[in-house]
């Protein structure tokens, strides 16, 4: 298993439209075959700012959902939305305490 991190920077007047857009498939990327895990952040200084947080399986997985429809939809609807690059790291988890 590995952690997707995926910062967005956003038009503040595109917000309110990301929000509803991930309301609508946040159960579709969570169900989608390898995702274990799904979160999406808000940062508390920049509110235009967000971020995924996300566990696969595997990078294959990943990447099947990368190259999916339903990515495309969902990328093709946030992507105009951005005010910046989006950025990406995968990671791998060394340690969690609950």
């Amino acid at each position: 298993m590995f952690v997707r991190i995926v910062k967005m920077s956003f038009e503040p007047k595109h917000i309110d439209e990301f929000l509803s857009n991930f309301e609508l498939s946040k159960h579709n990327i969570r169900a989608f075959d390898g995702c274990e895990f799904l979160e999406l952040y808000r940062d508390k200084h920049n509110t235009n700012v967000f971020f995924t947080y996300s566990h696969w399986n595997t990078e294959a997985d990943l990447e099947r959902y990368r190259q999916s429809s339903l990515f495309k939809g969902i990328w093709s609807k946030t992507k105009p939305l951005f005010n910046a690059k989006p950025e990406a790291w995968s990671v791998d988890k060394l340690a969690s305490l609950d």
